[in-house]
């Protein structure tokens, strides 16, 4: 194999890759990316087993070939060389070695055999269709701060994506909690996604599917399987497992008898949590709200550390009411709002709030009350 490419695609090509290999691995071809080259392009793949992600990028091939090399290190040496710099790749199988030269920097890096490397195996997708990246972004980006960290409920390790009724008819929706929070986010259905199986997308996936949803022009191809998912770009192709495993029933959990109702400027509320929250402890940090007509009262009380209270104009016309929160969880939920205004609907002081954006209800969230 060897090849010339442009230092700026090749960066770009491997840092997206890279990011799926596993730092720390037990079998040393997963630290490795396959740099496969032919007719034009190369096509660099890497995989930890679960997720698998192949990038394509233009080059001039010389000779057609395939290897595999570390892929942090070769990162580390494409990020160090100097802008504009056009980069060799050229490998010696026998010797077990990739040579890379840009000007007057040469490297030698081991390899291992490109038979060793594992690809995943191609599934039959029951749902293929396409949609925007801008769309698909919104559902992930507003959905998944609520994902479970908690090993053992496994099946809350992610985002549900699945086909729901709403008012307007179908949608579809990503959910995720962690008990203690819940984030629903709608999309209009796509054509072609009405077959859609409920998968479980982990959230490894979620945070690499970042980097193939900053194009808002882009069209997302998406299919889905029972057990395995694809997002493709015409440059990145996205694969991964879902988590084998049922969802919960969410829509238990979602309050529709909340009645009281507070709106309120949604970056001056999250500004006020912050700074009172400076004195709570950090295991709890809990934050009470204490709301009569058109007057909001934060409070934190920290016997070792001291107390802080801050006042807000809001808008709220019902009886009045004291409920506690933990900080981080009210600071997340209020930085899911674009709009200006946030709503937040209460019941009692021990019962779930509902949150969403104005009267926009194509995001709502949840959250559990703390005693304070």
């Amino acid at each position: 194999m060897k090849i010339s490419i442009e230092r700026a695609v090749l960066l770009k090509a491997v840092s997206q890759a890279q990011s799926v290999v596993e730092r720390r691995n037990t079998i040393p071809i997963l630290a490795n990316l396959l740099i496969e080259a032919a007719e034009g392009s190369i096509h660099l793949r890497a995989t930890d087993l679960d997720i698998e992600v192949v990038d394509h990028a233009p080059a001039m091939v010389e000779q057609p070939g395939a290897t595999t090399v570390s892929a942090v290190l070769l990162h580390e040496i494409i990020r160090k060389l100097p802008d504009g710099a056009l980069v060799e790749l050229s490998d010696d199988p026998r010797a077990g070695r990739l040579q890379v030269s840009a000007g007057r920097s040469n490297f030698s890096l081991a390899t291992l055999p490109k038979e060793d490397f594992p690809v995943m195996a191609s599934s039959e997708y029951s749902a293929n269709f396409a949609a925007p990246a801008k769309v698909l972004r919104r559902l992930f980006e507003k959905a998944k701060f609520a994902i479970s960290t908690e090993e053992t409920r496994y099946y809350l390790n992610g985002v549900y994506m699945h086909v729901a009724e709403a008012d307007g008819g179908r949608v579809l929706r990503c959910v995720a909690t962690d008990g203690h929070r819940l984030a629903r986010v709608d999309a209009e259905l796509p054509a072609g996604a009405e077959a859609l199986p409920g998968v479980i997308v982990p959230r490894k996936t979620v945070g690499e599917l970042r980097k193939l949803l900053e194009d808002d022009d882009m069209e997302i191809a998406v299919s889905v399987s029972e057990t395995k998912l694809r997002f493709a770009t015409p440059d990145i192709t996205l694969t991964s497992k879902v988590i084998d495993g049922t969802f919960p029933d969410y829509t238990r959990v979602i309050p529709t008898q909340n009645t009281k109702r507070l709106e309120v400027d949604a970056t001056e509320f999250a500004k006020a949590v912050d700074r009172v929250a400076t004195v709570s402890s950090e295991r709890s940090r809990a934050v009470k709200l204490a709301l009569e007509e058109d007057r909001l009262v934060l409070s934190v009380n920290a016997p070792d550390s001291g107390a802080a209270e801050e006042e807000l104009i809001v808008s709220y016309g019902d009886e009045r009411l004291e409920i506690g929160f933990n900080a981080k969880y009210l600071l997340e939920i209020a930085s899911q709002v674009d709009r200006e205004n946030a709503v937040f609907l209460f019941n009692g002081s021990g019962d779930p709030t509902l949150m969403r954006e104005g009267n926009d209800t194509s995001a709502v969230y949840v959250v559990m009350p703390m005693r304070v």
